[in-house]
């Protein structure tokens, strides 16, 4: 999803875009990433690839998701340095903060408590490219620069119903349950977790703005040695339970809501501190409201009728 709004971004612009479908290139292999990094002049690298999955992939598959998240990045991140690219974006994850951070949570808060058990293996992944872009930077003065994004939605996500993120599986759960006229539709957990989203959209633009600042001007932004990463997020907070009636309205479900507090919640909140991205006068285009109608119209229009 988010290496595809990058393309899309970017196909409007004068760059020229090295890729390759993963059928042609296994990201966890270091053989295969060291001969296309090699074979292509590269300037930039945006590290978007990622295994990804909601609560529920969290919980039963986190082996998975520790080895091919670090598996991944660590061959990326030293390929690029390898063949002597200077430049790098890598993508993390807001899981990656404490489960008990003080709120909204400021990019300090990193290594500061445990993390939430729900998706402890994956933000372990995670923190690891953190520490290994940092690590490149110190030893090879490399520009290699994090950002932290905020829950993400929007066109060529998964919408797999048991495998996918909030957003998504809500959309196609309460699609098919309105095609189908359900009387209800079953919301995992208690509903009363607040969460931050953004449109992938709006996040492919800040991680461009961001990469398009000098290294004076990124260094500058931050301000603080003991801060490397950028949260990026929306500012818009919502709790699963308005989320959910929000995105029945759209899909024009009638039927009731069940929600099902047999499953976790995962953290009761999730708001980041967006003090330094705002300094870069980065806004989002995206209200949440008119984000989830372009996402479930994009559903509509691509994948709708191959989702059971």
């Amino acid at each position: 999803m988010v290496g595809k709004a990058l393309f899309s971004h970017f196909q409007k612009s004068e760059n020229i875009l090295i890729t390759a479908p993963r059928q042609e290139l296994d990201l966890s292999n270091q053989s295969e990433v060291n001969n296309f990094f090699q074979k292509n002049k590269i300037d930039e690298v945006f590290i978007s690839a990622a295994k990804v999955g909601g609560i529920l992939a969290n919980q039963t598959r986190p082996a998975d998701f520790i080895f091919n998240n670090i598996l991944i990045q660590s061959n990326i991140i030293n390929a690029a340095h390898q063949c002597n690219i200077n430049k790098l974006l890598f993508f993390e994850s807001s899981c990656i903060y404490p489960a008990q951070s003080s709120q909204p949570i400021k990019e300090s808060q990193l290594l500061t408590g445990p993390l939430e058990e729900t998706n402890r293996a994956y933000a372990i992944a995670k923190i690891s490219g953190i520490e290994m872009c940092r690590s490149f930077n110190i030893q090879y003065h490399r520009d290699y620069r994090c950002i932290m994004p905020t829950n993400l939605y929007g066109p060529n996500d998964n919408f797999d119903q048991h495998h996918s993120h909030v957003v998504p599986s809500l959309i196609s759960k309460f699609h098919e349950a309105s095609i189908n006229k359900s009387d209800s539709v079953i919301v995992w957990g208690s509903g009363s977790p607040l969460r931050e989203f953004m449109h992938v959209d709006d996040l492919a633009r800040a991680a461009v703005n961001l990469m398009n600042l000098s290294s004076d001007q990124y260094r500058d932004l931050i301000d603080n040695d003991e801060i490397f990463h950028i949260n990026v997020g929306s500012g818009e907070e919502i709790s699963i339970k308005d989320l959910a009636i929000l995105i029945a309205d759209i899909t024009k479900f009638k039927g009731k809501i069940i929600f099902d507090e047999n499953y976790p919640d995962g953290m009761p909140k999730k708001l980041l501190d967006l003090s330094i991205l705002n300094r870069s006068g980065f806004k989002v285009k995206y209200d949440f409201q008119n984000g989830l109608k372009h996402t479930y119209d994009w559903y509509k229009k691509n994948i709708a009728d191959t989702i059971s």
